[in-house]
């Protein structure tokens, strides 16, 4: 039995390893300190990590089948075959069927491809199909920042790849990049506000503003309303109250009514800066790792087109809280005027005088 001193020490060690070991390397690691503590150490160290003990066991059997062969070269495969999380197609056998159900009766595409659009966001299917005993999750991704991969090719010089990580454990210290966009369609301009903290409605009208004290209000000098195309959910969604109060104080300090037209539940790829802005950019740092903030803002910055596409770009480093609820009274201050054709996603808020 190893006393609380030994185990402390070894949580120690493995949490400050852990970010940069990938699978092979941290059962191997303790497989080794078990070893160290002889007797019981396999479940000691399985305690200390939260490792399970046939993870350790089998980095045991790795290193004694090192030591055995050692004119073997080592297998650059860190999982066996089949390792890893199965899909929930897998795990959960009835799950497409139970899919197919839910969209199949707001479905359109073409008759002979398998590609099918659906008017039903992914939040809804996932609610409807976690009630049906079929938990899934939706989720919008982020950009990791540090030496990680980055998916896409990119020429370099042969011989010289960029090394990046084995894991893809975000770093405490540099976190995630939140990028927020404005694209202008008549003038093929975008702007993107690079956040560090979260992506929350304030967020999003902070971005809003900075695009027209860096760009709009120079390009529309005499603007009295601006027509503002949104997605449907996330930090701009059409159910958002904080969205809209945001979009109030916005309105006041820019003296101009805000048009907003939402795209419906599941159409938001519709949206053209998805296809005109997003997508490019993309492009533009395919295969590269974006080792830093100041990076990331450079090759936003520095995406083109063959049709005149500018972009402009800045880190925004204000903290964003989440978990703000707006009271019906505060709600009730906004000026907002709903379209009679679909208010919930059509609607305008004017400025307090």
């Amino acid at each position: 039995m190893q006393d609380a001193t030994t185990l402390e020490r070894i949580r120690q060690k493995y949490s400050a390893l852990a970010p940069v070991m990938d699978e092979r390397m941290r059962r191997q690691w303790a497989a080794t300190e078990a070893s160290a503590l002889g007797w019981g150490g396999t479940s000691a160290v399985s305690v200390a990590t939260g490792l399970a003990r046939n993870t350790i066991m089998a980095g045991t059997c790795e290193l004694e089948h090192r030591q055995a062969h050692p004119e073997e070269t080592v297998e650059v495969r860190i999982r066996g075959p089949g390792g890893g999380r199965k899909s929930l197609a897998e795990t959960d056998p009835d799950l497409l069927k139970a899919l197919d159900a839910l969209v199949d009766p707001m479905t359109r595409g073409h008759p002979e491809s398998p590609l099918l659009w659906t008017c039903k966001s992914t939040g809804k299917l996932a609610e409807e199909l976690a009630r049906q005993d079929h938990p899934v999750t939706d989720t919008k991704k982020k950009e990791l920042v540090g030496e990680f991969k980055n998916a896409g090719e990119e020429w370099e010089p042969q011989g010289q790849p960029k090394k990046v990580n084995v894991h893809d454990f975000p770093d405490k210290k540099l976190g995630k990049a939140i990028p927020y966009g404005v694209y202008d369609l008549a003038s093929n301009e975008g702007w993107v506000s690079v956040g560090i903290d979260h992506d929350t409605a304030r967020f999003a009208a902070v971005s809003i503003r900075r695009w027209w004290q860096e760009m709009g209000s120079s390009r529309f000098p005499r603007a009295t309303k601006l027509m503002i195309t949104a997605d449907g959910g996330g930090s701009n969604s059409s159910r958002n109250r904080l969205w809209k109060v945001a979009l109030q104080d916005l309105a006041n300090d820019l003296g101009v009514k805000l048009h907003v037209c939402h795209f419906p539940p599941g159409t938001s790829k519709w949206n053209k800066i998805e296809h005109r802005l997003f997508c490019f950019i993309t492009k533009n740092w395919r295969g590269r790792p974006l080792t830093s903030y100041e990076v990331i803002v450079n090759l936003i910055s520095n995406t083109t087109t063959k049709t005149g596409l500018t972009v402009r770009a800045a880190l925004d480093t204000n903290p964003y809280d989440i978990g703000i609820e707006i009271s019906d009274a505060e709600f009730a201050r906004v000026k907002l005027t709903p379209a009679t054709f679909h208010g919930e996603w059509n609607y305008t808020i004017r400025p307090r005088k």
